[in-house]
């Protein structure tokens, strides 16, 4: 299994790191939010400030989580990639699945 982390999926970057990124990832943006809600604590005083203030909170968590779920499903292609049999020569995934990976790629062109 070790044999499936080193192996290299793209570049210079190995399986093993792209697992790493997503998991910094994650702390960073913990560690962000966090901040980000001290610094803008003080500032609510009433609802008002609240309504304005907790939806940016949210637009920036919400980025964090799409972003994350793209490494993830990038992640998750490679592992079936790295421990697909020769057999079928495909990347172990249903049509499902390929319908559900054009579908977010055509998300993300039109979002750019």
């Amino acid at each position: 299994m070790s044999q499936q982390f080193d192996k290299v999926v793209f570049g210079k970057k190995k399986f093993s790191d792209l697992l790493e990124e997503i998991y910094n990832n994650q702390k960073r943006r913990e560690a962000q939010v966090s901040a980000l809600i001290s610094e803008l604590k003080p500032m609510v005083s009433d609802i008002g400030d609240a309504t304005l203030i907790v939806p940016l909170i949210k637009e920036y968590l919400e980025i964090g989580v799409k972003n994350d779920d793209a490494l993830i499903k990038m992640a998750t292609l490679v592992q079936r990639a790295l421990s697909n049999t020769a057999e079928d020569g495909g990347l172990g995934i249903s049509d499902e699945e390929k319908a559900q990976l054009l579908d977010e790629i055509e998300k993300i062109q039109k979002n750019k």
